[in-house]
């Protein structure tokens, strides 16, 4: 950490200039941040194979693959061309066209995997077309739909491997990420470092505060970054190494400050970002709206209702059904084990307090000893965690094969019957005790949706977390569900569960 009364004023620099000076002509230099360049080439590469790999796989499935184009049982030079070239080909330039290879999309959120899709319903398009146009009847609807949906799905397997292998490059090399300076407040700025480096898988790096208030304002503070008042910009960030300037709250509000500094990094190769106050709320509730060139920020209601929660209950109560009975083998097994290690019930049921405060009984493998409530006032003063929750890595009351249900999350499984019930969902906040006191203030939102089974507290650390970060963690989920969302977090999960991330 840093103080920031280490440091001297620079006197400031004369204004920048207003954009007349460049040329129309003048082609503007190449952006300082240069990462996406070879990671889009290697998309490129991949989506062409992955592309020609779903017709080899088409092609070999089935028989009549060749059928409709002249000449192929004599030539089948323009069928292969078709196939293993123009039809990859296009994929390329429809993604392309889709913008599925934007830095803005790469890397972070589910944008980049919804322009693939639409990429592959144009392509799907585009085809039909062709073969319409071209009166070419005799294609197996069979070999093309293969084709097709088999190079959709490979192509979104391999962006998805090359997205975790470029978040591993980030968070352990802190290579191929942006390195930001921050303008505005100190309060405003620390925020904004707080927000983006909980993810370091996003690769925003800060590593530097440039002040719009003076460094008066926060003499003696200690700061994760360097901190500096009163210097042109657009220098400091080539001083310390940086390719991006993030505007943060306040500092984007001063008329006609910043087109100023969008005018003096023109040509400049460095990226403006603008970081408004609003903070946990998902890209699709926020929309832009220019009037009369000032650009509202809309932000929508959270989706409570509606639709898409009608499918999330269906699919709910659909897969608990399912995994239930998949299930049982292991259910027994499990039940075997819990009642070798200590005479007793196999399943631990405990009041939770569920949707709309109604409070429900939670099943669970019992992962204790049957005397454990007893023992409880004794550990209290042990508790390694805060709000309204009661951990200990150690604790006694865990018998060794709860402790290795707990470590593996298979205690969770029974919950699949709330899920049945409608009770719980597979994806939502967790369900707290009920006898833990009143859910005032903040955290009586988290009673808006349903609690899961698993949520983005638990693919975000679980029980290292503290009580305010868990509770940050809920609401932003019930501020900004989606079914895309649930999925992601599920898809999340295996990892955790797999490493065991928090679980004790």
């Amino acid at each position: 950490m840093r103080h920031v009364d280490s440091f001297e004023i620079q006197p400031p620099t004369p204004p920048s200039h207003n954009g007349v000076p460049r040329s129309a002509w003048a082609r503007a230099r190449r952006r300082v941040s240069r990462w996406h360049r070879p990671y889009t080439a290697i998309l490129l590469l991949l989506d062409f194979a992955a592309a020609a790999l779903a017709s080899f796989i088409s092609i070999q499935s089935f028989q009549q693959a060749s059928s409709g184009f002249y000449g192929a049982d004599e030539d089948p030079t323009w069928f292969y061309t078709v196939a293993f070239l123009l039809l990859p080909l296009g994929w390329l330039v429809i993604l392309w066209g889709n913008r599925a290879y934007d830095r803005r999309y790469l890397g972070l959120g589910p944008d980049e995997f919804k322009r693939v899709v639409r990429g592959g319903v144009a392509v799907a398009a585009t085809v039909s077309f062709l073969a319409f146009a071209t009166k070419t009847t005799g294609l197996s609807r069979w070999t093309v739909g293969t084709a097709l949906l088999g190079a959709l799905v490979l192509i979104l397997l391999e962006r998805l491997v090359a997205r975790f292998l470029l978040h591993v490059v980030r968070r352990r090399a802190g290579q191929a990420g942006h390195r930001m300076v921050l303008v505005g407040t100190l309060p405003e700025c620390l925020e904004v470092y707080t927000t983006v480096t909980r993810s370091p898988g996003a690769g925003l790096v800060p590593v530097a505060i440039h002040l719009t208030d003076g460094y008066a304002a926060a003499r003696g503070i200690e700061t994760p970054v360097p901190v500096y008042a009163g210097r042109d910009v657009l220098a400091l960030v080539r001083e310390v190494g940086g390719d991006t300037i993030a505007v943060c709250g306040s500092a984007s509000a001063e008329p006609g400050e910043l087109r100023r500094l969008a005018w003096q990094l023109e040509g400049s190769g460095v990226d403006l970002v603008v970081a408004p106050q609003l903070t946990d709320i998902a890209g699709p509730r926020v929309h832009i709206r220019p009037i009369e060139g000032l650009p509202l920020l809309h932000v929508e209601e959270p989706t409570l209702s509606g639709p898409a929660l009608l499918v999330k209950n269906l699919m709910d109560r659909m897969a608990a059904g399912l995994g239930l009975v998949l299930l049982i083998p292991l259910f027994l097994a499990i039940a075997v084990a819990i009642r070798i290690s200590d005479p007793g019930p196999v399943f631990f049921r405990q009041p939770r307090v569920g949707h709309e405060g109604r409070t429900f009984r939670v099943w669970k493998f019992r992962t204790m000893y049957t005397d454990a409530e007893e023992r409880l006032a004794s550990l209290v003063d042990q508790n390694e965690t805060d709000g309204m929750l009661f951990k200990i890595k150690q604790d006694p009351r865990v018998f060794p094969v709860g402790r290795f249900l707990r470590a593996s999350s298979l205690d969770e499984l029974p919950q699949l019957i709330n899920v049945l019930w409608g009770e719980m969902s597979l994806v939502g906040p967790r369900p707290l005790p009920a006898d833990d006191g009143d859910f005032l203030g903040d955290v009586r939102r988290r009673l808006l949706v349903r609690p899961g089974i698993t949520g983005l507290w638990q693919v975000s650390g679980r029980s290292d977390l503290s009580w305010d970060e868990a509770v940050r963690l809920d609401l932003y989920y019930v501020d900004n569900w989606s079914l895309a969302y649930d999925l992601s977090i599920l898809w999340r999960t295996i990892g955790v569960v797999v490493a065991r991330k928090g679980a004790y």
